[in-house]
């Protein structure tokens, strides 16, 4: 019995414990356990209206969204629309130009293949007209009949009115082409009596003199000073060259020196053109004047075919000695003395110009003295006397000058003649006229 009130007792005492200490802090924590689950319930609910109104928002935008993308899808199908119809606008308008281009390209291409062959045409038939013509003029009366048919259209022609100028110091100022004409005056009249060996040693002092002047700057420009008197610059010119020149030569040179010159050149060009006349009135003397004017053609023209030679004998900064030596080759023994003379003093002179200008001036300053002018024939054959005789006849009425001929061979001319005259030149030749249609083939 004890056992059992000991057990109640201790069941009653842990009872009591247990009510007393366990039970009001197991009902705390169910109430937290409840608060919590209720809280967590109230978060649930809450989560829930939330997923709800979540699932609206998505359904409304979903709503939204596929409006939007038919909209688009529709701005989208009209504006395809529009980009196509534009694109066929535009194609439309390609293809046109296109069209408008490609016929034009095409009419271009067309017109460019007409004129080529008109061209290829024309070239080949001038090409064959040229083998005709060379054909026909290979036989020597066609060739010769080519002239007689220029001279009938020659003999045709008005009177030029060309001035055929005196052609010596016609680059001369007025004051210094007086002084020139007053020199040469006095040297006529000097020499009027003077034999021809006189002459040759009036060449030689008057060269020499001019070499003077070319090397001796201070001299040429004291006696080409027109402020200074003229009988001092005479005086001082005595006695420089007293005994040491001709008396003709030193009256010649007293003269010139007493002139008004624009400048030192110009006193220099007179002196060495009275050496040349000294020259050639000793050929006119001699009864030489056609022999070395021939002579001083030829020699032109060789130089004109030969330009090493010509650029050899022009180079006044070689010495004249070589350059002299070289002519003397060229020409040989069988040139006249006068004309190799003339060559000699002219190259030796020579202080800048072209040695074939020269020897061409030189030539026809020879013609000159006999009141002619000269014209230089190009012809593809020698033509006969009558014809020479006809052309000289013609041209004589035509410049109202009497006129000496010199006459150039040229194959390429084919037939006709190509005359020049100072600074006229009449083309009358074959090549000449086919050359001329050539160049009025369409481009």
């Amino acid at each position: 019995m004890s056992t059992f009130i000991g057990q109640f007792f201790g069941f009653v005492v842990v009872v009591f414990l247990v009510m007393r200490y366990v039970a009001p802090l197991i009902r705390r924590m169910m109430a937290a356990q409840q608060d919590a689950v209720r809280h967590q319930l109230e978060e649930s609910a809450a989560a829930a209206q939330k997923v709800e109104r979540a699932d609206s928002e998505h359904a409304k935008a979903v709503a939204a969204a596929t409006a939007d993308a038919a909209k688009v899808v529709e701005e989208a199908r009209v504006d395809a629309l529009n980009i196509a119809e534009q694109l066929r606008a535009q194609a439309d308008v390609e293809v046109e130009r296109i069209k408008v281009q490609g016929a034009a390209q095409v009419q271009l291409l067309r017109q460019q293949l007409i004129r080529e062959l008109r061209q290829n045409l024309g070239t080949e038939s001038i090409h064959r007209a040229g083998e005709l013509v060379r054909q026909h003029v290979s036989d020597a009366s066609r060739q010769s009949a080519t002239v007689d048919r220029f001279l009938d259209e020659l003999d045709a022609m008005a009177p030029s009115e060309v001035v055929i100028a005196d052609s010596v110091g016609a680059e001369l100022r007025a004051t210094s082409r007086d002084s020139l004409d007053a020199v040469v005056a006095r040297f006529d009249e000097l020499t009027s009596n003077v034999a021809a060996d006189g002459l040759t040693a009036v060449a030689s002092d008057l060269t020499s003199f001019a070499k003077l002047l070319g090397s001796e700057a201070v001299l040429a420009k004291h006696f080409s000073e027109p402020a200074d008197a003229g009988d001092g610059k005479a005086g001082l010119a005595e006695t420089l060259l007293s005994g040491k020149v001709s008396d003709t030569a030193l009256e010649v040179v007293k003269t010139a020196v007493s002139q008004r010159w624009s400048s030192e050149a110009d006193l220099v060009f007179a002196v060495r053109h009275v050496a040349r006349l000294a020259l050639l009135v000793r050929a006119e003397r001699n009864n030489e004047t056609g022999e070395v004017e021939d002579e001083l053609f030829r020699f032109g023209r060789v130089l004109d075919s030969e330009s090493q030679l010509n650029l050899l004998l022009s180079d006044h900064t070689s010495p004249a000695e070589g350059r002299i030596g070289l002519l003397d080759g060229v020409l040989g023994e069988t040139a006249n003395p006068t004309t190799e003379a003339l060559l000699n003093q002219t190259i030796e002179l020579l202080a800048g110009e072209r040695a074939d200008v020269a020897a061409r001036e030189l030539a026809e300053l020879a013609v000159a003295r006999r009141g002619e002018v000269v014209a230089h024939v190009t012809a593809a054959a020698g033509f006969s006397d009558g014809q020479r005789t006809r052309l000289t006849e013609v041209l004589t009425r035509i410049y109202g000058h009497p006129v000496s001929l010199q006459l150039h061979l040229d194959p390429d001319v084919l037939g006709g003649l190509k005359i020049a005259v100072g600074e006229e030149v009449i083309d009358g030749s074959l090549s000449s006229r086919l050359t001329a249609a050539q160049t009025q083939l369409p481009d």
